[in-house]
């Protein structure tokens, strides 16, 4: 694995040479924030294609920077998130209840703007370049964002494996690379598994037998 100062160096090469990439992913995920907030309900299958498809884009800018273990973890979990959902049922995405949503709105907004790595002396580029689809962490907050929008799509094993990630990277930019705004990425992390692992409200009472 390459060192941290390596890694950081990385990312802040791909950050300032992918900028017009990152413009063309704030455009797909403001296309997804919008379509949503105007009523659009895309299918659990297509909505959860489309959020592990920028954890493609993380894997493929990783290995061309020289960091084969980003760019295997990322390129596993985007095969494993998009195979999942193209096994999950065919219907209408959910929002999910307001404070799950409330906390995927403030991870999307967070991914949005993420303020690291961009060589800038205004925070005005990170409104639309920040890193998101290029580097790891930006990328989970907001694909963990919209995910929590709608539910974790009602899957368990797919909010999991995006979660787990989410975990994962949150500890390893906050600790390993002194990333301290990582933490609010574990934040949304820990939020989706809690969403999909405790028990739903509303569940049907077993009928008592007399």
């Amino acid at each position: 694995m390459p060192t941290p100062e390596q890694i950081l160096n990385g990312l802040t090469t791909i950050a300032n040479q992918w900028q017009l990439l990152a413009i063309v992913w704030h455009v797909y995920f403001a296309v997804l924030a919008v379509g949503l907030m105007l009523g659009v309900r895309p299918s659990k299958r297509v909505g959860g294609v489309l959020l592990g498809l920028p954890l493609l884009s993380v894997s493929v800018l990783a290995w061309l920077s020289a960091n084969p273990f980003t760019g295997t973890i990322f390129g596993l979990a985007a095969i494993a998130l998009i195979v999942m959902a193209l096994r999950l049922p065919n219907e209408p995405v959910a929002i999910a209840p307001t404070w799950i949503m409330g906390a995927g709105v403030l991870m999307f907004v967070f991914g949005w703007i993420y303020p690291h790595f961009l060589d800038t002396t205004s925070f005005v580029p990170y409104l639309y370049a920040a890193p998101v689809g290029l580097v790891p962490c930006p990328t989970l907050s907001i694909v963990i964002g919209l995910a929590l929008v709608v539910g974790g799509l009602d899957s368990r094993a797919w909010s999991l494996v995006l979660g787990g990630v989410g975990v994962f990277y949150a500890f390893f930019g906050a600790l390993r690379l002194g990333v301290t705004i990582d933490w609010i990425l574990l934040l949304g992390a820990l939020a989706i598994l809690l969403a999909v692992l405790m028990p739903k409200t509303g569940a049907q009472a077993p009928t008592p037998v007399h």
